[in-house]
């Protein structure tokens, strides 16, 4: 992974401030749209490549068929875009991680690609695969690792982006594995789950280039895509420690 540029400071103390109390930072228009138009190419290339979706309708391969979170992991599985890393994962996103991290993160994991097909269904928090990267730990403001969400096209309200329970980074285990079982109960209320723990639901829908930087202590689930649009996204986690 190429260096950060420690010479500038990407972040304002604002910023840093909404990072620590929420566990989610958007940062609008991070990435220059037009560096993103290659991997928006590739990706619709690949769709095309193995008959799955060509212009706006689908061409009726299996991954259409799948149900929605298990659609996701087909699709990046099976789309390959070369020169991933390079183009998300820039020096001023490193350099973000990095300036909320208080330490040069190492990449855990490479770049995977967040792809989902439209028209999955209706929209709804409801059985939702809520989850945590990295268990808590004893001192919250210690941060384990961050995790990255970039759009790579635009992605807008219920059009499937990743979904986060700002300030959840600060619950305890026992408090965190409370709400993710109250939140999977067929019978949830979402609205009293959520103010019982004091957390709010954050949606990752923005601009193409926007990027969202979450503490991997969060809970946060994949959602439906109930949009017309294919929402492209990738990800990235830099760790401080060893994963869960």
């Amino acid at each position: 992974m190429p260096p950060a540029n420690s010479d500038r400071a990407p972040l304002t103390t604002s910023q840093q401030n909404i990072f620590r109390s929420e566990g989610v930072l958007h940062l609008p228009d991070f990435i220059p749209r037009p560096r993103l138009k290659a991997v928006k190419d590739s990706i619709l290339a690949e769709l095309m490549r193995l008959r799955i979706w060509s212009g706006s309708k689908s061409l009726g391969s299996a991954p259409d068929r799948l149900p929605a979170f298990q659609q996701i992991a087909r699709l990046s599985s099976q789309v390959k875009v070369p020169n991933l890393h390079d183009a998300i994962c820039t020096p001023e996103v490193q350099a973000a991680v990095a300036a909320l991290a208080g330490a040069q993160p190492v990449t855990a994991q490479g770049e995977q690609l967040l792809l989902s097909l439209p028209r999955q269904g209706a929209w709804s928090l409801a059985q939702l695969n809520w989850h945590v990267d990295v268990a808590p730990r004893p001192d919250p403001d210690e941060v384990p690792g961050i995790q990255a969400f970039y759009l790579i096209d635009d992605v807008v309200p219920q059009g499937g982006a990743t979904l986060a329970l700002a300030h959840s980074h600060r619950l305890a285990s026992q408090a965190a594995g409370a709400l993710r079982s109250a939140l999977k109960s067929s019978g949830a209320d979402l609205a009293t789950a959520l103010a019982a723990s004091g957390t709010a639901l954050a949606e990752m829908c923005g601009k193409a280039g926007d990027v969202f930087l979450m503490d991997m202590r969060t809970v946060h689930s994949p959602s439906v895509n109930a949009s017309k649009h294919i929402r492209m996204m990738a990800t990235t986690r830099f760790a401080l420690g060893p994963l869960r």
